[in-house]
């Protein structure tokens, strides 16, 4: 007789002593409001994630729980997909979708992340409060007092939850579980027009060092830090955006969830322990940690095992592991739970129907498989939408009469998203749907004044993101992973090419690296930088449309002064694309490239993109790829040449 299918996630363990007790903590981070699996872009249902799907390893995972059990998320909840985007939780006049599966699925505790604060404050607080568990955040200030003590936060720092324990042996003990909030102090930088006079922060080291101790003077038995950020095994410092190491080593930490870099941890395949990360131990400095992904890829749990004595509850020990919405290569993933979908159904019907709406049309395919590596119609789509609205804007005052350029990113490039996430629009009618494909984030239009000098180097700094190359050698690595796909800004209005074979000046983070600086450095990538067929000269004058993150310093591009500043608007730049694309200007943009590669004889590269690609022959023969097949990721792996006039051509 065939055996039953083994449905536990996770094999029995070894028999606890009589004496151990275990708390099992179920975290999710970074799930941007990915309640279905279903790609609203493209308009149908997908695999690989969602909180639905979650919700059935939730279900299985506390079913399982050897004894006391939370649900906790690490924030970015509620920004990410139009189910929530499209929400207005002001004025809508019913629950927020997010926060109603949230509250379905049961949530104990949730941390605010960086995301949160996307649409303002009011959005945040009417969203909030409709909450049935606590949301926290002990680095996010209404006033920054002289010391942590004396903060006046946005919403309760941190909060304490009483569980029943029991043992092996059926004895019971109350364990209270003191949990803080933590998320990069840089969201004053990055939302600045929404927090800008109301809100302010501190570094979440410092806050996190002055509240373990008092939260464990308020009664907590152990804590647990609920903290949106990422690994970083640099050198330790203030204001870190990812200081999960850095908060892992501080005295009274029991175990932490991670997020906001939409990494896993811990990751099977890095078993090796390196500068405090330990995949095989999950741990980060010792300490029992998880970092469950992105859009509900995974649920991350860690089972803290606990002893009890005169002098309190101690940890004695722990596993911490990932459970994948769908592993590996399986074809199959865990189902959504039936109770997610009837809670959120509603407001995704809504959704769908705003987000069918016609546009326009256009007589040639949109895709984003080769934004990285050219100058692309997406952006130039996006780039000239806002260009039209600054026009409009400027009309008849004196910035009329300086050049007007857009810096836009490349989005929807793969990446840590999978092979799946790439824009893929054919020819024919558009939709709002499409208009949010482009530009998926709800950024809204700004534009600052900038001399040539500075656009040389925003230029420099994303041009970065492409790894040095030996002329003459065949199949080199292009792209640099550490650096994220929207990180490599297209600036629209100018021309310009770059030159591989020099070194590039900054890291991912913006950071100037060794041997860029003093004599002898190199004078940088960018070549045959113009504007109108004319060299720019550097003290030349320009006004460039960027989205609120540019503009107050996102990614590795500086925050100029504030006031270079020239225009803010509350205006998201989707609503300015879905504008532009219903006046019919999408059929007046140019399909001249920005900028290219400068020509390398003897020369190729290896790039990467989604197997979707392969649809478009037509781009395989512009610049000469060759198909090397899937990587084990399902990436499509492809071969360009650098020798070729084709590593010119643009769309």
């Amino acid at each position: 007789m065939k055996e039953p299918a083994d449905t536990r996630l996770s094999p029995s363990p070894a028999p606890a002593p009589s004496d151990q007790y275990t708390l099992r903590l179920l975290a999710t981070s970074d799930i941007h409001a990915a309640i279905l699996p279903y790609d609203y872009s493209a308009d149908a249902p997908t695999s690989g994630y969602g909180l639905a799907c979650i919700a059935s390893l939730v279900e299985t995972a506390r079913s399982e729980a050897p004894g006391a059990c939370l649900l906790v998320d690490n924030g970015d909840f509620l920004q990410g997909t139009p189910l929530s985007d499209l929400h207005d939780p002001v004025n809508a006049g019913t629950s927020h979708p997010v926060i109603a599966a949230m509250n379905r699925l049961g949530y104990d505790v949730a941390n605010l992340g960086n995301h949160e604060f996307n649409f303002g404050l009011p959005a945040l607080r009417a969203a909030v409060e409709q909450a049935s568990f606590p949301v926290i955040s002990a680095n996010t200030l209404t006033r920054r007092g002289a010391s942590v003590a004396d903060d006046e936060t946005l919403l309760r720092p941190d909060t304490i939850v009483t569980c029943t324990c029991a043992n092996p042996a059926g004895e019971t003990r109350s364990l209270k579980v003191g949990l803080i909030g933590l998320l990069p102090p840089q969201i004053t930088l990055w939302d600045r027009f929404h927090l800008g006079g109301e809100v302010t922060s501190r570094d979440m080291v410092e806050a996190a060092t002055a509240r373990v101790p008092a939260l464990r003077a308020k009664g907590a038995d152990i804590i647990i830090l609920l903290a949106h950020t990422g690994i970083d095994t640099g050198p330790a410092g203030a204001e870190l955006e990812n200081a999960a190491l850095s908060l892992a080593r501080l005295p009274g930490v029991d175990a932490i969830v991670a997020g906001h870099s939409h990494e896993v941890f811990p990751d099977p395949e890095r078993p090796a322990a390196c500068s405090g990360v330990d995949h095989a131990a999950g741990t980060f400095a010792g300490i029992p940690a998880v970092l469950p992904g992105y859009r509900g890829s995974h649920l991350g749990q860690i089972d803290l095992h606990l002893s009890h004595g005169p002098d309190g509850w101690a940890v004695t020990g722990h596993s911490a592991r990932l459970h994948p919405v769908k592993a590996g290569a399986a074809t199959t993933q865990t189902p959504a739970h039936p109770a997610i979908v009837k809670t959120v159904r509603h407001g995704h019907e809504a959704t769908l129907a705003r987000m069918r709406a016609p546009l326009g049309r256009i007589d040639r395919p949109i895709h984003s498989y080769l934004s990285l590596y050219r100058s692309d119609l997406p952006v130039l789509l996006v780039a000239e939408a806002k260009r039209q609205a600054l026009s409009d804007v400027f009309a008849g005052t004196a910035l009329a009469d300086l050049p007007l350029l857009a810096a836009t990113a490349p989005f929807h490039t793969g990446g840590r998203a999978g092979p799946r996430a790439y824009s893929d629009i054919p020819a024919g009618p558009l939709t709002l749907r499409n208009a949010a494909d482009l530009q998926p984030f709800p950024n809204t239009l700004c534009a600052l004044r900038v001399t040539g000098a500075e656009l040389r180097d925003w230029l420099e700094r994303a041009s970065s993101c492409f790894h040095r190359i030996t002329a003459g050698w065949p199949d080199q690595p292009l792209w640099n992973n550490s650096f994220p796909g929207h990180a490599a800004d297209t600036i629209v209005g100018l021309t310009y090419r770059i030159d591989v074979t020099v070194a590039p000046l900054y890291d991912a983070h913006g950071q100037r690296l060794a041997g860029s600086r003093g004599a002898g450095a190199p004078r940088g990538r960018i070549r045959d930088l113009a504007h109108a067929g004319q060299p720019v000269g550097d003290d030349q004058e320009f006004v460039m449309a960027v989205n609120n993150y540019r503009a107050f310093g996102g990614g590795p591009y500086p925050a100029l002064p504030e006031s270079r500043l020239v225009h803010a608007s509350r205006t998201p730049v989707r609503d300015v694309l879905a504008r532009f694309i219903r006046d019919g200007g999408h059929r007046r943009v140019s399909l001249s490239p920005a900028w290219s590669f400068v020509p390398q004889p003897d020369t190729s590269v290896l790039i990467w993109s989604g197997p979707g690609l392969r649809a478009h022959p037509s781009d395989f023969a512009l610049h000469g790829l060759t198909d090397l097949g899937l990587s084990h990721q399902g990436f499509l792996r492809l071969r360009m040449p650098l020798d070729t006039p084709a590593c010119e051509s643009a769309v």
